[in-house]
């Protein structure tokens, strides 16, 4: 295993990345295309336009989209400026010990992640060419894995490959469907049932979550930038830009074919657009970009799962991705990519007052934080606050959103019981300047 690391290179699982290996901006930018700019991206845009309208929900994907590139942006700077990966960054936000609740919750969803795409893959393979979705489903984790295992590289190179061919590939099929139907369609789209029209709170929180996991770990990505500006550049290919583009695909296709009950998880989708031409060869197009696609927002799930598993056990990054993954070919096995949008709203209680907290510490309230104290119980209390308030607008308001009233519940909570703490540091620095 030694000299697979050597060979692979260090991932820096329980250390600061050195700034001799920090990687350029095209090379972490290229790593975050390729995680968002995904078919997943494009089915959550069909979801948005189908429940709510294309204009609306174009509106849901603007704003929700704004509102990411701000909050992982802010996180990575935080991962790019320390060299941390989230974990560490944790252990100086909810102590040397509580820092595994939190790492530990991220790092289990995100494989839930792997889980749920690598079932999609086996699902859509199975649907449009019949083969056995049990044994597409094991291969297609396998393959993830292996992209997984060469590490920050591995990333690099599949968003190098699947991006231009979302690119190409999205945008042939959104311009296709718009133009056989005519823009002018495509914008008046209403929805399929405009009388029961989706909350535009509910459309940011689906927006928001759909990467929010993802966005609270980010330093596990920016930590390898060589500085603020280089991360957040690479911020910025994601969201808004890629995340937008693949929504908008899926988004333009589902107004401009106006299914009556579309199906983003079967067939009413870009892959099933381009296998519905019946054409061999764009078949085996399709075929190919799916694995490519899919394997990259797999290939980063995992990734960060098993640097946050890794940093917990002790070990290295790369025998943890095994196990995962083995664990979470053995969950989409299960089907459990059936279970897509009630994990999204899971997301939206238990992982924005995270984010938050870790924003509100080490940017206002203690901006030189070191990993010291075992546990910091101020940073729990917030968390729960900020939960419990997300649970209470999504049982009893729904129709706001879920992920921006956890968010601002819980900073604000850890702001408010941080203040003697945050006077005490301004008035410390005022003194010293003095």
């Amino acid at each position: 295993m030694e000299n697979v690391e050597h060979a692979l290179g260090d991932e820096y699982e329980h250390k600061s990345v050195p700034l001799q290996a920090r990687r350029s901006t095209f090379s972490v930018s290229m790593v975050w295309l390729g995680f968002p700019m995904i078919i997943t991206g494009a089915m959550t845009g069909s979801i948005l336009v189908a429940g709510m309208g294309f204009q609306s929900a174009l509106w849901a994907m603007i704003i929700g989209n704004a509102l990411m590139f701000a909050y992982v942006g802010a996180n990575g700077v935080l991962g790019t400026t320390r060299g941390y990966n989230f974990a560490l960054i944790a252990s100086a936000v909810f102590g040397k010990k509580g820092y595994v609740l939190a790492s530990g919750l991220l790092s289990s969803l995100l494989l839930g992640w792997y889980a749920v795409q690598t079932g999609i893959t086996g699902n859509l393979i199975h649907t449009a060419f019949n083969l056995n979705y049990l044994t597409v489903t094991v291969l297609a984790g396998a393959l993830y894995l292996g992209i997984t295992f060469v590490g920050i590289k591995g990333l690099h190179w599949i968003g190098v490959v699947s991006v231009p061919l979302f690119v190409v590939l999205g945008g042939w099929v959104a311009l296709d469907a718009a133009a056989a139907a005519g823009w002018s369609k495509v914008l008046a789209y209403s929805g399929t049932k405009p009388d029961l029209s989706m909350p535009f709170g509910v459309a940011l929180t689906i927006v928001i979550t759909l990467f929010v996991d993802a966005g609270t770990v980010t330093a596990d990505f920016n930590r390898w930038s060589k500085d603020s500006k280089s991360s957040l550049i690479a911020t910025f290919c994601a969201f808004p830009f890629a995340n937008l583009l693949a929504m908008l695909v899926g988004g333009v296709m589902t107004a401009a074919l106006a299914v009556p009950e579309p199906q983003p998880f079967g067939l009413d989708n870009m892959f099933g657009y381009m296998v519905a031409q019946n054409k061999p060869w764009l078949s085996v197009i399709a075929f190919v970009f799916l694995f490519a696609n899919l394997g990259s927002v797999c290939a980063h799930c995992l990734y960060n799962s098993a640097v946050g598993w890794s940093r917990i056990g002790g070990g290295r990054m790369r025998l943890f991705a095994v196990g995962l993954a083995i664990v979470g070919i053995l969950i989409a096995a299960a089907n459990v990519w059936a279970l897509f949008i009630p994990w999204l709203s899971v997301l939206g209680i238990l992982v924005p007052p995270i984010g938050a907290i870790v924003l509100a510490d080490l940017f206002f309230v203690r901006p030189g934080a070191v990993i010291d104290a075992n546990w910091r119980p101020r940073a729990f209390i917030a968390w729960i606050v900020g939960s419990l308030v997300a649970y209470a607008v999504e049982t009893f308001a729904p129709q706001f959103s879920t992920a921006i009233s956890a968010f601002f519940a819980g900073g604000i909570c850890y702001f408010l019981l941080s203040t003697g703490v945050a006077k005490e540091r301004v008035a410390a620095v005022y003194t010293a300047r003095s």
